[in-house]
């Protein structure tokens, strides 16, 4: 594992949706810590929903609550701006949060956007449609959805599990994890996960299928080494059989990962039809902060 002396910007620019809520407190404070100790420019971006039959009735609530999002982001720079020692810029916005977060992000060319999650709360909300969700379909730029306390975000991660079956995305997502890596002297590891057949079609897996299926999974793998080695980074690399998001939700436990890394997309075909988003699967259940590459 190489280890970079002097800490190296892997994000330029980040922006943080932000509520108030202890979630987006924990992603403010990753992503301080980050710039504090890299560099960059953070941007603090609270949304307020306009919803005309809501405001129809009574007008003066979408100026108080903006009045509010903007008294709660004030304090919140000049209370973190202070601690961390950096520079903050703040902007309350009217809007659906996913279309403000994407839409700031893209405007000030970030690369980033951090979002705090309440972690299991259903697969359905998730799904039907949320904050997180909405802008890891939207955005253009990475997201990192971070899923730990205040108390417990450190700014760094010291290994990191990518999800990798092959395709451009998580080819991608590898090669940004390896400068991720490299930069935050952590260990890597990419995980291939053999797809349950068994459980789309009447498919009964014999031994030699399941050899077969192991040795193609090696070679998927063997592109990743091939990355890894262009770029001189060490990287380990699995194959597991299973149900694609718990066995990376899985495997990241047993490593003890402090980051999953996903491609925006992958998992393609039959199942992921079948299964639904694995990244969004992962992201409810995971116990670590996900990064999903664009």
């Amino acid at each position: 594992m190489e280890e970079s002396s002097v800490p190296v910007a892997m994000y330029k620019t980040i922006v943080v949706g932000y509520d108030g809520s202890e979630y987006s407190k924990a992603a403010l404070t990753e992503a301080a810590i980050r710039v504090k100790k890299t560099g960059g420019k953070l941007i603090l971006v609270h949304a307020v929903y306009f919803d005309d039959e809501e405001f129809g009735i009574a007008p003066v609530q979408l100026e108080k609550r903006l009045e509010v999002g903007q008294k709660i982001c004030y304090q919140t720079k000049e209370k973190f701006a202070s601690a961390y020692g950096i520079e903050i810029e703040s902007l309350v916005c009217e809007g659906e949060p996913p279309e403000v977060l994407v839409d700031i992000a893209q405007g000030k060319g970030a690369d980033l956007i951090a979002l705090g999650t309440h972690g299991r709360k259903g697969l359905k909300r998730l799904l039907l449609g949320s904050v997180t969700s909405g802008v890891i379909h939207k955005s253009q730029c990475d997201v990192l959805v971070i899923k730990k306390r205040c108390t417990d975000c450190t700014g760094s991660f010291k290994s990191i599990l990518v999800a990798y079956d092959g395709s451009a995305s998580s080819r991608k997502c590898l090669a940004r994890s390896i400068s991720l890596a490299r930069s935050e002297g952590a260990e890597l590891t990419a995980l291939y996960v053999i797809p349950r057949y068994e459980e789309m079609v009447e498919f009964f897996m014999t031994e030699s299928i399941r050899k077969s299926l192991n040795e193609e999974g090696r070679k998927v793998l063997s592109t990743a080494n091939e990355i890894a080695s262009k770029e001189g980074f060490p990287l380990a690399t699995m194959v597991q059989e299973g149900q694609s998001a718990a066995k990376v939700i899985e495997m990241a436990g047993k490593l003890k990962s402090d980051l999953i890394a996903m491609g925006s997309h992958g998992w393609t075909g039959v199942n992921k039809a079948i299964i639904g988003s694995t990244a969004e699967r992962v992201i409810i259940n995971a116990a670590c902060p996900v990064l999903i590459v664009r």
